[in-house]
């Protein structure tokens, strides 16, 4: 999955028998399932490699042209690696850990800005806390303040990135509802962060899920600056239906009404395998959706 290098590249990450956190994961393929992760923080961390280096080179190596890399939010881990009793020793607020993975993300984007590397992305998947209300409901059971952990979430990101700038270099935040197996845990529109979240960051574009109604109306992207692109994520990366252009081409122009088209674009909703198990879908299915994509951005965007 996308936070594992953080947890391969730094020490202080321990296994442990129960997660800190269980979300209820719903979806196709049966009843809603709790899962959790059990890599928790038990000790300081303390970075022992690069987080993305080995897969840079290997890219750079093999790749005909610009390379994308994408490294997890600091809120990522605070959300679901902080367990009471046991990460409180080494880091006594969720905001503690915050910071201190804000600095080993900064260090790992300033690398990949000066490896040439053209397209960097924050996967930003904790936002989606804080558009659905039983999630903002657990925060406050643990005793946190979801808005403030908002603003904090929107300042450690922009601290991973300050001084960040090269001509041609493009930086993106993807937010998403989970991806698992098909399965998703957060449901709701973009409304509740949308003015802080797309007026504060410090990214050219933004990538959001748009695939179903969880994800809510185009309406929040009228706070989207206007030196800021928005990538829809309408082609579902969960389910095995092909969307039909005429629908994209629907939505896209419905988009247009908050957002120039000329600073939209099309991409999957998110990725096809953000765990190591995938989603529903066979190999085949992926590439027809990824030919869509490009059929219909070409269609649209020339």
């Amino acid at each position: 999955g996308f936070q594992n290098d953080m947890v391969e590249a730094v020490e202080g990450f321990v296994a442990t028998e129960r997660p800190a956190v269980v979300r209820i994961w719903q979806g196709p393929g049966g009843e809603p399932q709790e899962q959790g992760t059990r890599q928790v923080v038990g000790a300081k961390l303390r970075r022992v490699r690069r987080l993305t280096e080995h897969q840079t080179n290997f890219l750079k190596e093999h790749a005909p042209g610009p390379v994308k890399m994408t490294v997890p939010s600091p809120s990522q881990f605070p959300a679901i690696s902080y367990q009471t009793g046991v990460t409180e020793e080494f880091y006594p607020t969720r905001s503690d850990l915050l910071w201190e993975l804000a600095s080993i993300i900064k260090s790992e984007i300033n690398a990949l800005v000066n490896d040439g590397v053209a397209y960097i992305q924050i996967d930003a998947p904790r936002y989606s806390y804080y558009v659905d209300s039983k999630w903002r409901q657990h925060l406050r059971d643990l005793g946190e303040d979801p808005d403030k952990m908002f603003d904090e979430a929107v300042a450690a990101d922009n601290l991973c990135l300050e001084g960040v700038q090269r001509p041609d270099l493009t930086v993106a935040l993807h937010v998403c509802r989970g991806n698992n197996e098909s399965k998703w845990y957060a449901e709701g529109g973009y409304e509740p962060i949308a003015e802080k979240l797309f007026g504060s960051l410090a990214v050219d574009r933004f990538l959001l899920e748009y695939d179903t109604d969880r994800a809510g109306t185009f309406e929040p992207l009228r706070f989207v600056p206007s030196d800021k692109m928005v990538v829809l994520g309408l082609v579902s990366s969960k389910e095995a239906r092909l969307e039909s252009q005429d629908e994209l081409l629907r939505r896209i122009d419905e988009a247009s009404r908050y957002v120039p088209v000329e600073r939209l674009a099309l991409s999957p909703q998110c990725g096809f395998a953000s765990t190591a198990a995938g989603n529903l879908l066979t190999e085949e299915e992926q590439w027809r959706k990824l030919e869509l994509v490009v059929e219909t951005a070409r269609k649209v965007w020339g």
